[in-house]
C-alpha cells in the first residue's frame, strides 16, 4: 500500500529511536480525504491511541500506523526523504487523496464546485478568505457567496472578474456571468478594507 523508500526508512528508525520510548512509532493519516484541502498528516504515535481501527506496517526500526478508514485514500502513497546539507527533505506522495475531477458527463454544478475547492479557495486562503457556490441559474450564472477575508474585502471586485470568472469561463465557455451574492457591508474582518 504505501511505499517507504529505503532512505525514509532510515530517517524515520532514526528519528523513533531518538524517542527513547519502546512503543513509540508513525501514525499517517489523511486530513479532509477525497477534497481538494486533503493533506497528509504524519505524527509520532502509540499503537491504538486514535481510538479507531488501525493497519499497523512493521519495518525496519519502527512501526507505521494508518487508520483503518484512509486507507483507500493512501493507495500508491510513496515517501521519500533526500538527505542534503541543510538536513533534507521529506516528501509524502499521495495521488488519491484529494479525489478526483469529477468527469465531463458530471453536471456544470458539480464540475463548477471542484474548480473553486482545487483551484480558487486555496488561492483566497491565503488572505483567510473562501467561495463557495451557493447556485447556477437557468441561465447559466454562477452565483457565489464570499465568507472569511473576502467577506467585505474592498479588493473582491477584482478578485471575483480578473481570478475567478475568468477562470470559471476558461473552463466552462457555457457560464454567461459570475455573480457576488454576499453582503459585504456585513464583513467582519476583510482582508483589504
Amino acid at each position: 500500500m504505501i511505499e517507504i523508500t529505503k532512505s525514509a526508512e532510515q530517517y524515520f528508525a532514526r528519528l523513533v529511536a531518538q524517542q527513547e520510548m519502546d512503543d513509540i512509532g508513525l501514525f499517517l493519516s489523511v486530513l479532509n480525504p477525497g477534497t481538494p484541502m486533503a493533506a497528509c498528516d504524519l505524527k509520532f504515535h502509540v499503537a491504538g491511541q486514535s481510538g479507531e481501527k488501525e493497519l499497523e506496517f512493521d519495518y525496519n526500526g519502527f512501526k507505521l500506523y494508518v487508520p483503518a478508514s484512509n486507507e483507500e485514500w493512501l493507495e500508491e502513497a510513496k515517501i521519500d526523504f533526500e538527505d542534503s546539507s541543510t538536513g533534507g527533505q521529506l516528501t509524502i506522495n499521495a495521488p488519491g487523496i484529494k479525489g478526483t475531477r469529477p468527469d465531463d458527463s458530471a453536471d456544470l454544478e458539480e464540475k463548477v464546485a471542484w474548480v473553486l475547492e482545487a483551484e480558487i479557495n486555496p488561492g483566497l486562503a491565503s488572505h483567510g478568505g473562501m467561495v463557495r457556490l451557493e447556485q447556477i441559474t437557468d441561465k447559466n450564472e454562477v452565483v457565489l457567496r464570499f465568507g472569511g477575508g473576502c467577506h467585505g474585502c474592498g479588493m473582491v471586485n477584482v478578485t471575483l472578474q480578473d481570478g475567478i470568472e475568468k477562470t470559471l469561463k476558461e473552463y466552462f465557455p457555457e457560464i454567461t456571468a459570475v455573480v457576488d451574492a454576499t453582503d459585504h457591508a456585513t464583513g467582519d474582518n476583510p482582508y483589504y478594507k
